[in-house]
């Protein structure tokens, strides 16, 4: 199977999701010939116009609110929001209106919205370009929320994301862009809900999200003489496959959750409340989660390393908890 990046994987689902469906289109800032900031929408100016390829003013409010009001007519919009910190100037558009105006008009009204974002550290940007906010969109009831690890399923749950009909928040990680993994080139979709076992084990469970999914399987390739550990990547955290990491638990008895986002009152923190209240005999040890350091992102290159998880914390608290 070919190997693309996951940036041209993203690309190839824009594209394609375009072609099928003339009502998909896709707004945002420097989206139209620069292809993005991170080149995920490339050469799709050139190919459907700027009728479909609308580049906007710098103004996040304007991009979702324009989405919402386009998704209401029946349109199906893919906003960009160039980082997920900068959906804080729009989070009443996002969280006031996308996320209630199905329930509020008794299904009368439709919300087929993809709003795409980049979130995460490692890029030297310091406080205000670095956030991991999924927590806030989780607590959001009316959206569902989608952090997906490789190319494979970058695409697969982004075709499926277009054409379901309730917003979607896509977070997708900078550092990610970059990764190859094999994608097939005939169409698939991904259901959203379904979460995949990245790697068999039978130690401990770990459930990582997004770029830590790497991390732990690579931790997991290094220590595998000494523990074997079971990978699970979420995929969706809205909604959330519960049933696969409840059999897991179930299977291994320990487990871990590892994100990037701040440790208080991140997903971690909803995963275990599942996991006790569904598991809780089956624990030999209490659930742990390891996150990042409840501060703000500092610009230091060695500062931002010890805010969030790298590989030498999972190791150790790997150790920890199967000692």
């Amino acid at each position: 199977m070919r190997e693309i990046r996951y940036v041209d994987a993203l690309n190839e689902a824009l594209k394609e999701e375009m072609e099928r469906d003339e009502n998909v289109f896709l707004l945002g800032e420097d989206i139209g010939p620069l292809g993005g900031a991170f080149g995920v929408s490339k050469g799709l100016y050139d190919k459907f116009g700027e009728k479909r390829v609308r580049q906007t003013p710098i103004s996040e409010s304007a991009i979702i609110g324009t989405a919402v009001g386009a998704a209401m007519t029946g349109l199906r919009p893919v906003a960009e929001i160039m980082y997920i910190d900068f959906i804080t100037t729009a989070m009443d558009q996002v969280v006031n209106q996308a996320a209630k105006l199905s329930f509020m008009s008794g299904g009368q009204f439709k919300l087929p919205l993809v709003i795409r974002t980049q979130g995460g550290s490692g890029t030297r940007e310091s406080s205000q370009h670095t956030q991991s906010l999924e927590a806030w969109f989780v607590h959001t009831p009316g959206l569902k929320v989608v952090m997906p690890s490789t190319p494979y399923d970058a695409k697969g749950l982004l075709k499926t994301s277009i054409r379901d009909n309730d917003p979607v928040i896509f977070i997708e990680h900078k550092l990610l862009y970059d990764k190859r993994g094999e994608v097939p080139d005939e169409e698939y979709l991904i259901p959203l809900g379904e979460a995949e076992i990245k790697r068999e084990g039978k130690d401990l469970t770990v459930i990582a999200t997004s770029l830590m999914v790497h991390k732990v399987l690579e931790v997991a390739e290094e220590i595998s003489d000494e523990i074997s550990i079971e990978v699970i990547d979420p995929r969706t955290l809205v909604p959330l496959d519960i049933n696969k990491i409840i059999q897991s638990v179930k299977k291994t008895n320990k487990v871990l959750i590892v994100h990037e986002a701040c440790t208080r009152a991140g997903i971690g923190a909803e995963i275990v409340r599942e996991i006790v209240e569904n598991a809780f005999d089956y624990l030999d040890a209490p659930p742990k989660v390891l996150g990042g350091l409840n501060t703000p992102i500092p610009y230091s290159s060695f500062l931002e390393d010890v805010c969030v998880p790298q590989k030498e914390d999972i190791v150790k608290t790997i150790k920890e908890m199967i000692k």
